[in-house]
């Protein structure tokens, strides 16, 4: 994140502290309080006030990198890629997508640079992911994975927010051209109606906040998992017990209840990953929160052929 991109930005920051407009001084946010953030040298501002234990580590963060690069997301990036144009409308307006619990990066990172036709991120497409592509339910026209699909005509611009510090680290190494920040879902530090299009990527949702910050005519886009997510690893960590089975329907009835439902999708496929890359997956995933490390290191040893992604996009728009 450069200091162009903040400076062209400034009007989207609120005060973490008081909650008043921000502005770009020097190398730092300040709101008119003097409540004063500092911009990194590594390309993010940190505005949580208060950091609480958690646990996601740096090692969790790379796990996840590994695994995304490896291909395993490609398909769930290429239909929401296909979901964002489809709700974008024409026009040469700039777009702004927040992404709300953003890890990492590397989602968002994949889908701003594909809708603004700079694919930089390398990653690998496994025959799998190939064979499922006609699975998704999406038109012929499509573009191709990677190809981009901005015309020019508009402008995408992405920011990240994660209450971790590490992920947000991990983020600045994958783009300079969207904005990081730590920050606490609780209390997003952006100014009411500033967002056109959040996204919440298997992550936590705030919906009080979502609403604030969402524009006029906005849509929130979230991705839960779906029954058969990774139940391959629930089958062997969980066997016999009520976390053996998963469903999303109480968190579908909680997004219907804050958001209007206008558009849905389902996702799935399998992906075959080699031992490391299995470990790697159980390291990024609380699935493996408090299992024996005994039951994980047994898991690893006998491997696992091929694993189920499943996913639930829910599009909502803001209710009267």
């Amino acid at each position: 994140m450069s200091l162009t991109e903040i400076s062209e930005n400034t009007d989207i920051f609120k005060c973490p502290v008081c909650g008043k407009k921000m502005f770009l001084e020097n190398r730092s946010l300040i709101c008119s309080d003097r409540h004063c953030f500092d911009i990194s040298k590594k390309g993010h501002i940190n505005l949580l006030l208060n950091a609480g234990k958690q646990n996601y580590d740096k090692e969790l963060f790379v796990s996840r990198d590994i695994i995304c690069r490896k291909g395993f997301f490609n398909p769930l990036i290429e239909a929401l890629v296909s979901v964002i144009t489809s709700h974008s409308g024409t026009g040469g307006k700039m777009t702004r997508i927040l992404d709300a619990g953003c890890g990492e990066g590397f989602h968002l990172t994949r889908i701003i640079e594909i809708l603004n036709n700079r694919p930089k991120v390398k990653n690998s497409n496994t025959a799998s992911e190939n064979q499922t592509m006609d699975r998704i339910g999406m038109s012929e026209s499509r573009p191709e994975f990677g190809e981009g699909s901005n015309n020019g005509s508009r402008v995408y611009k992405g920011v990240g927010i994660d209450i971790s510090k590490e992920g947000i680290l991990e983020a600045t190494k994958k783009s300079k051209e969207i904005i990081w920040c730590v920050a606490d879902l609780a209390k997003i530090p952006l100014l009411d109606k500033t967002m056109d299009i959040i996204l919440n990527i298997l992550s936590p949702s705030n919906y009080s906040e979502f609403k604030r910050i969402i524009s006029d005519n906005g849509i929130l886009i979230k991705v839960v998992p779906g029954p058969d997510y990774l139940k391959e690893l629930r089958k062997v960590f969980y066997e016999k017990t009520d976390k053996e089975s998963y469903s999303n329907t109480k968190v579908i009835e909680h997004f219907e209840r804050n958001f209007n439902l206008i558009d849905t999708r389902q996702i799935q496929y399998s992906v075959k990953l080699d031992n490391d890359e299995l470990k790697h997956l159980i390291k990024m995933t609380p699935l493996s929160w408090g299992v024996d490390e005994n039951k994980i290191a047994r898991t690893l040893e006998l491997g696992i052929d091929s694993i189920t992604a499943d996913f639930a996009i829910m599009v909502g728009g803001a209710q009267n």
